[in-house]
């Protein structure tokens, strides 16, 4: 049986939020940003919060029908060496705000003591590749209770289809090394070595380059 997917809209916001809230609260990276789990789990939702705003903005959101998972993808122009996560207010490279005070906002925005906010947000964007048209994965989530039952490879294979008809390659961060043994099986190979998090986790850049014949999921 297919996994039915839409594009989200301004009025799943909150679904959106709840949903990557509970997905990431065990995600090492979360972790790294909020340490603690009190603390995670009543300051976590405010970043997903800000990033389902950039993303319900100026890119695309991809749901299942029941809610249970969903990806934030952004369209990234080959003269664009940074990513979405350098906009806290969801401004683009011509708004009013200087873009590189984009990690500075967000940390103002959600949480102005935890300098993690920033730095995770600069260190991403530096290992961002430049110079080619691509489709960013920014973030993909599964509540809880449905993890294991393959929505995540529903909603990544869904849009690299498209990215294969297309002729677009796509970008992604792994937060986890089962994470990123899924994107192998999906196509994507390492783009450089690992971001490793000051007192942290590593994150692994991953690039796919798009496949004639689709995924073959």
């Amino acid at each position: 049986m297919g996994v039915a997917i839409r594009t989200a809209g301004d009025g799943d916001r909150e679904l959106i939020v709840r949903l990557l809230d509970e997905a990431f609260q065990d995600d090492p990276v979360s972790g790294w940003v909020f340490p603690g789990e009190q603390y995670r789990r009543t300051t976590h939702h405010r970043l997903m919060a800000a990033f389902t705003d950039i993303v319900l903005a100026e890119g695309r959101v991809d749901v299942t029908e029941d809610g249970s998972a969903c990806a934030l993808w952004l369209s990234v122009p080959a003269d664009d060496g940074g990513h979405g996560a350098e906009r806290a207010d969801g401004e683009g490279a011509d708004g009013e705000g200087a873009r590189d005070d984009g990690p500075a906002q967000l940390r103002r925005a959600v949480d102005p003591e935890n300098e993690r906010v920033e730095l995770i947000g600069r260190l991403t964007a530096g290992i961002h590749p430049a110079g080619r048209d691509h489709e960013y994965l920014w973030m993909i989530g599964v509540v809880p209770g449905r993890q294991g039952e393959g929505l995540g490879t529903a909603l990544i294979g869904s849009a690299l289809d498209r990215c294969d008809r297309e002729g677009r390659a796509a970008y992604l961060e792994a937060s986890s090394a089962r994470s990123r043994l899924l994107y192998e099986r999906l196509g994507f190979e390492a783009a450089g070595e690992p971001l490793l998090l000051p007192d942290g986790p590593h994150m692994w850049p991953m690039w796919r380059e798009p496949r004639p014949g689709g995924t073959s999921l």
